[in-house]
Order: structure tokens, then sequence, then C-alpha cells
């Protein structure tokens, strides 16, 4: 089930610290019995459900949802890639720090990381989109209409590479 209260709860955040287009929405969080897999372990489909949580925080804090309304816009994740490298378990704190990294002329690019401490345990790369009736809204066009009017700032190599390796591979698959 979806985590409707927590979802609630990252408007309220991103409505209560307003953060700038480029700028990072950190977020606390607790690893609850129901997130947790028969492996002790915050289960990986519920880091993914927790990693929304910080991106609607995001989306709240710097304005998004106001134009995503105004426009009758959505948003759509289209790709991410995953890393998990420590453990979260039942009850432990931890921070989340979501950031628009850039964009292309389709694409947005996102990072969200999940920290105890000084310590990352997970990290993901988001690629997504807004959409209309029309299709994909060209990422500059959303940014214009959120007063940004300056070119996305230059994407990592890291995602470039990302952005390459993704090309190709197939699609359709072949399962």
């Amino acid at each position: 089930m979806y985590p409707v209260i927590r979802m609630i709860k990252a408007l309220i955040k991103g409505h209560r610290h307003p953060v700038g287009f480029l700028d990072t929405m950190v977020s606390e969080h607790i690893a609850w019995p129901w997130d947790i897999d028969p492996w002790k372990d915050l289960n990986n489909g519920r880091t993914l459900t927790l990693f929304d949580l910080g991106r609607i925080a995001l989306a709240q804090g710097c304005g998004l949802n106001a134009t995503l309304r105004r426009k009758r816009w959505g948003i759509v994740v289209a790709g991410n890639t995953t890393r998990y490298r420590k453990r979260i378990t039942m009850f432990q704190r931890f921070q989340m720090r979501t950031r628009l990294i850039g964009w292309d002329g389709r694409f947005v690019y996102m990072e969200q990381a999940m920290w105890r401490g000084d310590e990352c345990c997970n990290h993901v790369l988001i690629r997504g989109a807004v959409t209309s009736r029309k299709g994909i809204v060209p990422p500059a066009e959303v940014a214009a209409e959120m007063g940004h009017t300056g070119p996305s700032p230059e994407l990592p190599a890291w995602v470039m590479h990302w952005i390459a390796a993704d090309h190709e591979r197939p699609w359709p698959p072949a399962v």
C-alpha cells in the first residue's frame, strides 16, 4: 500500500520549507516495521517508494506542483538506476537528500540518497518527464514556467554515460 500519510507529510514539508529549483531538499525518515523485508532490511521496493516522497517534497517546495496544476501537466519516472550499499534496518532513522541535477531536450535528471550520519546507504538516479496531452513537455519550458530562464546545469559525466548506455539497451526487451 502506498504510504499516504507519509505523502501528506512530504507535501507539508515542501510547503513549509520552500527551496529553489536547483536546491537540495532534505527530509528525515524512519524505517518502520512495514518497510522491512524478510531479511530485516528496508525493502528495495519500499526504498523506491520512499524516494518518491523525497521528490514529492522537492516538487512542492520548489513550486513544481503548482506549475503542474496550473498547466494541467503530469510527471512520470522514465527510468532509474539504484545502488544499495548499506543496510537500513527497523526503526533506524535516516536522512534523504533530493536534488535536480539538470535536464536535456526531453528529460530531467534527479539524484537522491539516503544517509545515516556520514554514511550513504543508497543512491538513485532518476530520469523523469513532465507530460501534457500532447506528450513530453520540454524541460526548458517547464523551467521557464517556474521562473528559471537559464540553461540546465551541465550534467555530470557519470549521468551522460548512463544516458548513453541506456540508449544501447534494446527496446522492447527480448523477454
